[in-house]
């Protein structure tokens, strides 16, 4: 039997993909069935299922989402510091629309300061916000024995939890506009908010509730988010000071 050789590399194939450089073995001639079958609808099937599978579970499962990264299954899931970019790229255009469309409001100069200042720096608060998860739950949660990059990933699920339901919200925010459901949309909108705010909670919840007691676990959380308010509330005195 002879054996196959992969036509990137050279190297011998003994299975689907090449185990020097990765490529599948079955790379026959490109014809318009294989184009159309393969490379356009399994390109894009293949990036949408992944895509929507991942907000998924950092949806409904964020902490487990987290852990089972952290534990090496990771080709179940798109990267999620590209995913974070393209979740904070659909929240600032879903903010533009809404902005657009939304009955314009007359503010007084002070608040019309701060609220082009949170838009300007929105995204430099929002990413200090890995960081600053990252080391404050590598001291909280010692016991899991993760190292700090990987309290990072966990920080990143848990923005990337916040940025889907802000991405959410935007959406409930445009329907809203439409006077005969707008105290209905409201009320969904004071939801999606408080579930905002919570998620980091719920992410650290998910992913520790095996390890520690629930009085624990809920006293950790408790300081993580007083250490972060604490924290928050420095770091964008210190930006507006300074910008």
């Amino acid at each position: 039997m002879n054996k196959k050789s992969c036509l990137n590399c050279g190297h011998s194939i003994s299975g689907e993909y090449c185990s020097h450089c990765g490529q599948k073995s079955d790379t026959s001639r490109i014809t318009p069935h294989s184009l159309i079958k393969n490379d356009i609808l399994g390109s894009i099937w293949h990036v949408e299922a992944k895509f929507f599978h991942t907000l998924k579970h950092i949806s409904f499962r964020p902490g487990q989402t987290a852990m089972d990264y952290i534990a090496g299954k990771r080709i179940r899931y798109s990267n999620f510091i590209s995913l974070l970019l393209i979740l904070f790229g659909f929240n600032v255009l879903g903010y533009h629309f809404y902005e657009k469309f939304s009955p314009t409001e007359v503010l007084s100069e002070d608040i019309l300061d701060i609220k082009n200042f949170f838009s300007k720096y929105s995204k430099t608060i929002l990413f200090v916000i890995i960081p600053m998860l990252a080391i404050n739950a590598y001291f909280l949660f010692k016991r899991i024995n993760l190292n700090i990059a990987e309290h990072f990933i966990i920080g990143t699920v848990s923005l990337l939890g916040i940025l889907i339901l802000f991405l959410f919200d935007d959406i409930v925010s445009l329907i809203g506009l439409w006077k005969p459901v707008s105290k209905i949309f409201d009320f969904i909108d004071k939801i999606i908010f408080g579930l905002s705010v919570l998620f980091p909670a719920i992410t650290y919840w998910n992913a520790f509730k095996k390890s520690y007691s629930k009085s624990g676990l809920l006293w950790r959380v408790l300081v993580l988010y007083v250490l972060m308010g604490v924290e928050s509330t420095a770091i964008s005195l210190i930006l507006y000071a300074i910008f």
